[in-house]
């Protein structure tokens, strides 16, 4: 049976040796990460850093982004880019299921949303002579 707290991505389980282990990184490395807010490690009660499931392949995405030549500064950007598209993402599905929900219950509304299909004139073709 596989322990319950396992499967929570963001429950702090590793310290943070075994966190900079775990992404081939040195400890010191990793409290630069979160001084610079790459990173926010839960806490214990007595203060000692607990890193998640969900932070360890966030240090792996570090790895990979400054092997790509980012320096902390450029990594700070893309997660941020890339947590703003995550909650957009959110907000478009939340966004489509409401307005599958408002279709369903008001079909002639799914009609008037639609949206109008191009016309199919015949433009300029050639002339008669």
């Amino acid at each position: 049976m596989v322990n319950p707290g396992w499967s929570d991505l963001d429950r702090g389980l590793f310290s943070i040796s075994v966190a900079a282990e775990l992404a081939g990184l040195h400890p010191q490395t990793l409290r630069i990460y979160e001084r610079e807010g790459l990173l926010d490690p839960a806490r214990s009660a007595g203060g000692t850093r607990r890193y998640s499931r969900r932070d360890i392949g966030r240090l792996q995405e570090i790895c990979t982004l400054t092997a790509d030549g980012l320096n902390l500064a450029g990594i700070r950007r893309v997660l941020e880019m890339q947590e703003e598209t995550r909650q957009l993402q959110a907000e478009v599905a939340r966004l489509r299921a409401l307005a599958g929900d408002r279709a369903a219950t008001h079909p002639a509304d799914r009609d008037a949303t639609a949206l109008p299909r191009p016309s199919r004139s015949a433009g300029p073709g050639p002339r008669p002579d």
